[in-house]
């Protein structure tokens, strides 16, 4: 999908040093890196390359670490899973690496990401990717204890990485202080307006040292003119990279919608699960009443599965995803909180069984699979209350997408059915108390 907004902005052949306001130059774009030793980076950055197994540079990263480098602001669009992470990161290391330190203690780089789960995984990205570095590391999210994280801000840290909430909270308190900012990265920002954060970004981007006094990277796998008209005020002229000319969903994913009556979609669900069991799979519904619905009809029929929505406390979904990741739970049911951003390595099977309404949110639910090059399936039970989202989703990936109709060969009969008719016939009995005895 092209971006849309201002023209491209590039930079002259091998030029050294950072752009101006009012550098313009339009008419020469830079090469694709084609390995990451000839980017000149600092040794200690290829290090981290190499112990993370990186060959050679994905499509974005080959794209914009040019740039990047350079000192230009950049807008990037990627398909997820495709290393967009890692592209800021290496930014932020050489260029920190290579700056002296000016304000004492104060964080030098701020990356603002729309959740928790996100953020904590950009945070441990970046201590690996970092490991040689030296550099200090803190996540700023709600849901975990809040003065330890205001005590390892006043400690002093390099890179801060945070969800707009709390990093808003210390700012207000002056727990953290932005004085010493010289890159910021906004990671998901269709996410973080599609949340609501619009307000909550200008604010912090308000209190940050002035765009011509720091370099801005924005990265997303979907870029609209929401976004650009959000953020351009508070960047300078930025190069706008494009790693999806054609298509907003790699390859290697093969997906589907199945139609299908909605009464029936559960046994459709089952009869799926049976064919699946003991592969990975994620499962997407719209709302938390529809994923605790799921787990427990699975429950009832016999699948191991969890439940992963917004209101679970953190520490709770942290060890929840620890588990999916390590593989000791295979199936997991989600909200969007799962969506956007998490890499989860041999997730085979994606099962949307509602689509979503935001078409934007159908590319992050497939991307949970077929991450680093490898192969998934995503699945989408389609009836008649979502039809009408078809439309929109294939409007945005640019494609039509593949459909049959579900046979009756593949619904497979609930056995929690039988229990539920007894629990009707034969209620409850409470125990003697004292109201029993009135």
């Amino acid at each position: 999908m092209a971006l849309k907004g201002p023209k491209r902005y590039a930079i002259m052949p091998h030029r050294k040093t950072a752009p101006s306001t009012t550098d313009t130059s339009n008419d020469i774009i830079l090469a694709p890196a084609s390995s990451f030793t000839e980017l000149g980076l600092d040794e200690r950055v290829l290090r981290g390359i190499r112990d993370l197994g990186f060959e050679a540079p994905t499509p974005i990263q080959a794209k914009s670490l040019p740039y990047t480098l350079g000192g230009f602001d950049l807008v990037g669009q990627a398909q997820t899973g495709t290393g967009k992470t890692a592209a800021f990161l290496i930014t932020i290391f050489q260029r920190l690496l290579k700056n002296p330190r000016k304000q004492g203690p104060l964080p030098r780089a701020l990356i603002i990401s729309p959740t928790r789960e996100l953020t904590l995984q950009i945070e441990k990205e970046a201590r690996d990717l970092g490991a040689h570095t030296g550099f200090s590391f803190a996540a700023v999210l709600g849901g975990i204890d809040y003065h330890r994280q205001a005590e390892s801000l006043r400690s002093g840290t390099d890179i801060v990485v945070g969800t707009p909430g709390r990093l808003i909270d210390y700012l207000k308190q002056r727990t953290l202080k932005t004085d010493g900012i010289e890159i910021l990265v906004i990671d998901e920002a269709d996410r973080l307006l599609d949340m609501g954060f619009i307000k909550d970004l200008r604010f912090i981007l308000k209190n940050l040292p002035p765009f011509n006094a720091r370099q801005t990277l924005l990265f997303s796998a979907t870029i609209n003119f929401r976004v650009i008209e959000a953020t351009y005020h508070y960047m300078k002229i930025p190069v706008e990279v494009s790693a999806t000319p054609q298509t907003v969903v790699v390859d290697e994913v093969t997906h589907e919608l199945v139609h299908i009556e909605h009464r029936k979609k559960f046994r459709f669900l089952l009869g799926l699960m049976e064919k699946i069991r003991g592969e990975r799979a994620l499962i997407f519904a719209n709302t938390k009443s529809g994923v605790m619905m799921i787990k427990e009809r699975l429950t009832e029929n016999g699948f191991s599965a969890s439940a992963l929505t917004g209101d679970i406390l953190q520490r709770k979904r942290i060890k929840l995803l620890e588990r999916f990741m390590k593989g000791e739970i295979t199936v997991l049911i989600a909200t969007d909180v799962a969506s956007r951003g998490l890499h989860i390595d041999d997730v085979g099977w994606i099962i949307l069984y509602d689509l979503p309404q935001n078409a934007e949110d159908y590319v992050h639910r497939i991307g949970r699979t077929a991450r680093a090059g490898k192969r998934g399936v995503a699945v989408s039970l389609v009836s008649e209350q979502d039809v009408y989202n078809i439309e929109p989703i294939e409007k945005l990936i640019g494609e039509k997408i593949s459909y049959r109709i579900a046979s009756d060969d593949e619904l497979s009969p609930e056995r929690e059915s039988e229990k539920r008719a007894k629990k009707t016939q034969h209620p409850k009995k409470w125990g003697k108390g004292r109201d029993s005895r009135r």
